[in-house]
């Protein structure tokens, strides 16, 4: 019997021993071997790729291998001597991964786990409108990014708070720069912003390209500039026709022929700018009847304006190729190209005209690659792309408008609070001659130059409020069913001033002004 308890005692003591450490080492060469490659411990994953994962597991018996994800069962594939398991479509939130293994004696199991967290959610970026009293002066930063670890502005890192917020000076901001906020997982969240100027304002006369070639039209244009009658040029870059004014560089202006040479931009930017006089530049963008009637013959039909069955749409009476498809990309680059291309030259503005789809029943229209948007969201996106573009050329941006778009933006995807987001001005046709009796409870529009276009223009005071855009009206100065004379001229102006809205665009198609209707600026 004492033998017996001799050796019971000594096993016993192994046994304890064993547990309490002193025998670990035999223990764990007795375990096998697993190694998980993957997704290390306290991994924060973001964007798309977070939520599909692959694992590989190696282990002495790959058939003996368990393998769980939030505690519930995966199944894995051989792929040579591993084995290989997918986790696709991760929910957001915290993950354990689990793979274990058994060994042929009691507590020698191997078990390896990680632990992970999947988050492709953005922070939240907000950027407070940037203002600056000129092009390219000093602006001041500020924004907040919740749930953000760091801030990007302009390509400068921002502190930031605890509470999410950050300031930064820009001592010479670029007219347009993008806002970064990051999180841990890198997930970001980009914020274009603009920086609001104030418009200089412009008493603008227009003349086309050709008329321009023309001493007999440019010379009397710059009489009234010399007078200072006018502190501004609008000069056509690409008009109703399609045909671009002088020979542009931008490849498919070359490729589809309409460069049509009337001027060089060079030596016109260079005559007026020693004046003191700012030159728009204004391109006819949708309405483009030489890029239609090209790519239709090429087989890019995409670019036009379709009728529901796959034809031309015949634009009324603009004619069947005349309507480019707004909501097309290369449409959309074309003029963006255009735009930047004037920019870089040194016009001072680029104004928009035609930015717009084609007025008729929306049913009968088909717009390729519009998708479920809004017409009117398109355009906006449009030349809210194109500032983008052209602002850090120093250019101001301007869009045309029919003056019922206040009344009916559908009527024609005209959406002035959206444009007037978009651009650095509207520019409102509010011409007496175009409104229909009745409009703003005037009865007859034509022989009433200032009631309509005071209230027509107050309307449009109210649907650019808060916008930061400026308001620049093109006005008559040409004849149709009522002569109009300098006095008519001189009302519509004081109709604007009274608007608070000094700045103007004079119309005549053949760039005859009525200078009597001017008043000298100081």
């Amino acid at each position: 019997m004492r033998t017996r308890r001799t050796v019971y005692f000594a096993v016993a003591t192994i046994a304890v021993v064993g547990v309490s450490g002193a025998a670990l080492p035999l223990v764990s060469s007795l375990s096998p071997e697993l190694a998980v490659h993957g997704v290390p411990s306290g991994a924060v994953l973001g964007t798309a790729v977070g939520r599909n994962q692959t694992w590989q597991v190696e282990a002495e018996s790959l058939d003996d291998v368990r393998i769980t994800l939030d505690g519930r069962p995966l199944a894995g594939r051989r792929v040579g001597d591993r084995l290989v398991v997918s986790t696709p479509g991760l929910a957001e939130g915290r993950h354990r991964f689990t793979a274990s293994i058994d060994g042929a004696l009691p507590m020698t199991s191997t078990s390896v786990d990680r632990e992970f967290t999947v988050d492709t959610t953005p922070p939240t970026l907000t950027v407070e409108p940037v203002k600056a009293q000129k092009m390219n002066a000093p602006v001041t930063v500020r924004g907040r990014a919740q749930g953000a670890t760091g801030v990007q502005v302009a390509g400068r890192r921002a502190e930031v708070g605890p509470d999410g917020g950050f300031t930064v000076e820009l001592g010479q901001a670029p007219s347009a720069f993008d806002v970064v906020a990051t999180d841990k997982a890198g997930n970001a969240t980009k914020v274009p912003t603009i920086v609001s100027v104030p418009y200089p304002g412009a008493r603008a006369a227009h003349i086309t390209a050709i008329g321009w070639s023309a001493a007999s039209l440019r010379e009397p244009l710059l009489d009234l500039a010399r007078q200072k009658k006018i502190d501004a040029v609008e000069l056509d870059i690409k008009d109703e026709s399609g045909e671009v004014g002088y020979d542009s560089q931008v490849p498919l202006a070359r490729q589809i022929g309409a460069n049509k040479p009337s001027y060089n931009p060079r030596a016109v930017l260079d005559q007026l700018h020693a004046m003191g006089v700012r030159v728009i530049g204004r391109i006819v963008a949708f309405r483009d009847p030489v890029l239609g009637a090209k790519s239709w013959a090429a087989g890019a039909k995409n670019r036009l304006v379709q009728t529901p069955s796959g034809d031309a749409y015949d634009g009324g009476h603009y004619g069947k190729f005349a309507f480019t498809n707004f909501a097309d990309p290369e449409v959309r680059a074309y003029n963006i190209d255009l735009a930047v291309e004037a920019a870089k030259l040194g016009f001072d503005d680029i104004l928009y005209d035609y930015v717009r789809r084609p007025d008729g029943r929306l049913s009968q229209m088909s717009f390729p690659g519009l998708g479920k948007r809004a017409p009117e969201q398109s355009i906006a996106d449009f030349v809210a792309e194109t500032r983008t573009a052209i602002r850090p050329h120093g250019a101001f941006l301007g869009a045309s408008v029919f003056g019922i778009a206040a009344t009916r933006p559908t009527e024609i995807a005209q959406d002035i609070p959206l444009l007037a987001k978009s651009a650095d001005y509207i520019a409102p046709m509010v011409y007496p001659s175009h409104w229909a009796a009745g409009e703003y409870g005037v009865a007859s529009p034509n022989s009433s130059p200032y009631d309509i276009v005071q209230r027509s223009l107050a309307d449009f005071t109210k649907q650019t409020a808060g916008t930061g855009a400026s308001v620049v009206p093109w006005l008559q100065d040409f004849s149709m069913g009522v002569t109009y004379g300098p006095a008519e001229v001189a009302a519509q102006i004081k109709a604007a001033r009274d608007n608070n809205m000094p700045s103007f665009l004079l119309w005549n198609a053949g760039a005859r002004y009525q200078g009597a209707a001017l008043g000298a600026t100081p």
